[in-house]
């Protein structure tokens, strides 16, 4: 049997805070299973002299109409809009249900998604949310989590009831980590939130990680651990939105994945390349050689302290104008490893695959655009930072 689903997409221009209509997004499957969908940019949306692309790889701006068969004919723009693991968990446990079709989750995915772009079923878009849960939410939010990962069959109506409280103010972030939204100081801000079964204390090693990569340099999203009931609580400083007197400006952004065309199931892996994504961002950047020196940076960094977990849903380009630029860093966590002789990031990084040393590294230097000097410095300053600062670092704000 067929069928076919389709819903009006949203977005929020540079500079304004309210969400104008762009185009029409369709899924259409056939008899055999097979998705294609389709995306068209509105007429009166093109005149706009505002107007601007979702992305820099498939959706360029174009009176034409774009096609995919691939990712269930989802585009990577608007599957970087849609809820990951965590965001999907969430809307099951409200819904009552376990199993959705991907439409399902565009449509129920919160109004304050990443990224810029909104999705519904009316032709006038909705007014963006202007109220948001605020820091002294955070223990509710935080007991929601919990009962959302206890998945206690006992629970179910406490589940249920709780997981709209972190659908309901738009909280659904993606990720594998419970998290929610919060407002703050004038910005919002990602809770995540500490999980049962986690090995070390994640809200404070982030927190860590993150100031670790400041001090070697590197561009990366602000951060901070409130303690709440007893457990810690990360929060992280949205890049994709800005504060104003009339409400939140929103700047698109794509992940990598976009990028890089690609997936995330294993069969996907092959693609997983920082030298491919090198590539691509010099390609979409408006500054590519900062970008790149930037990313290759991110890279040593992700060797030196084992984030292994450095795939490409974990890095991004930014679109605050017209101009695309790389984020800030953002999900860097180390993973603990008992390997001595060889340790592998989740992405390609040098001629020799994924091995994460510094003459693998060093050795692709041409693709990020440095010198093999250049290259070789950027590496050893980082490694050397990492190696006098880690541990000082660490136990300055309380990691054990």
């Amino acid at each position: 049997m067929s069928s076919e689903r389709e819903c009006f997409v949203y977005i929020v221009l540079p500079g304004a805070t309210e969400f104008v209509t762009a185009g029409r997004f369709r899924v259409t499957t056939d008899r055999t299973g097979v998705a294609r969908g389709s995306f068209v940019y509105g007429k009166s949306y093109l005149a706009r002299p505002d107007a601007v692309e979702f992305d820099p790889i498939e959706l360029r701006l174009a009176p034409r109409v774009y096609e995919t068969v691939r990712l269930d004919g989802f585009f990577g723009a608007i599957r970087d809009s849609m809820p990951d693991y965590w965001g999907r968990r969430v809307i099951e446990k409200h819904a009552g249900l376990t199993v959705l079709e991907e439409f399902d989750y565009l449509l129920q995915g919160p109004d304050d998604r990443a990224g810029a772009l909104g999705f519904g079923l009316n032709v006038t878009p909705p007014a963006p949310r202007r109220a948001f849960n605020s820091t002294l939410d955070l223990a509710r939010l935080q007991a929601a989590a919990d009962a959302i990962m206890a998945d206690d069959a006992d629970r179910a109506d406490e589940i249920v009831a709780q997981a709209g409280n972190l659908v309901d103010p738009g909280t659904s972030m993606g990720g594998a980590r419970p998290k929610a939204v919060v407002q703050d100081d004038g910005s919002l801000w990602i809770a995540k939130f500490s999980a049962r079964e986690d090995r070390f204390n994640y809200p404070r090693v982030e927190h860590g990680m993150l100031r670790l990569a400041a001090e070697c340099g590197l561009h990366v999203s602000d951060s901070r651990v409130e303690t709440v009931g007893g457990k810690d609580v990360l929060l992280v400083r949205r890049f994709d939105r800005d504060h104003t007197e009339t409400g939140y400006r929103r700047h698109r952004m794509v992940s990598a994945l976009t990028l890089l065309r690609t997936g995330d199931q294993p069969e996907d892996r092959a693609q997983w390349s920082y030298l491919l994504l090198a590539d691509e961002i010099r390609r979409a950047s408006s500054a590519p050689e900062a970008d790149l020196r930037e990313l290759f940076g991110r890279v040593c960094f992700n060797a030196a302290v084992s984030n292994l977990d450095d795939h490409p849903r974990n890095h991004a380009v930014l679109g605050k104008d017209r101009n695309w630029r790389l984020s800030p860093a953002y999900d860097l966590t180390p993973t603990p490893a008992t390997a001595e002789e060889r340790r592998d990031l989740a992405m390609t990084c040098g001629p020799y695959g994924r091995y994460a040393n510094r003459v693998n590294l060093i050795a692709g230097h041409g693709r990020f655009l440095l010198s093999e000097d250049d290259a070789a410095a950027i590496f050893d300053r980082i490694a050397a930072t990492v190696r006098e600062r880690w541990r000082p670092l660490m136990r300055s704000i309380a990691v054990t």
